[in-house]
């Protein structure tokens, strides 16, 4: 069975510790990390406080939200820094022909 994948944004728009917004149809806004030569995809909107997490801090692998300090794993999505304790969505993530992409699905999960 073919997965339908959704292009998030091209491989070469994302760069180390520099995360990206994207806004795909039927999705909540999401954040696509490079990390140590790996993609990642998370919900963009911190759990604690209504905040934008590609405005704050990746670093070894974790994202620090602007607003409080607190900080999740962009790979697991788990919550790794106080006041932060909910975990944000992450997605699985295919990069095909330079883009990187999620499942169709994955927003139902």
């Amino acid at each position: 069975m073919m997965i339908e994948l959704i292009t998030l944004c091209k491989t070469d728009d994302v760069e180390e510790e520099k995360p990206i917004a994207v806004n795909p149809d039927g999705f909540p806004a999401l954040a696509v990390y490079l990390h140590e030569g790996d993609y990642y995809v998370t919900d963009n909107l911190c759990t604690h406080g209504m905040a934008l997490l590609t405005e704050g801090y990746q670093e070894d692998g974790e994202i620090e939200c602007p607003f409080h300090g607190g900080a999740f794993d962009i790979k697991t999505g788990e919550a790794t820094s106080f006041p932060c304790q909910i975990p944000i969505k992450s997605y699985p993530v295919t990069v095909e022909d330079g883009n990187v992409c999620i499942p169709v699905d994955s927003k139902d999960s």
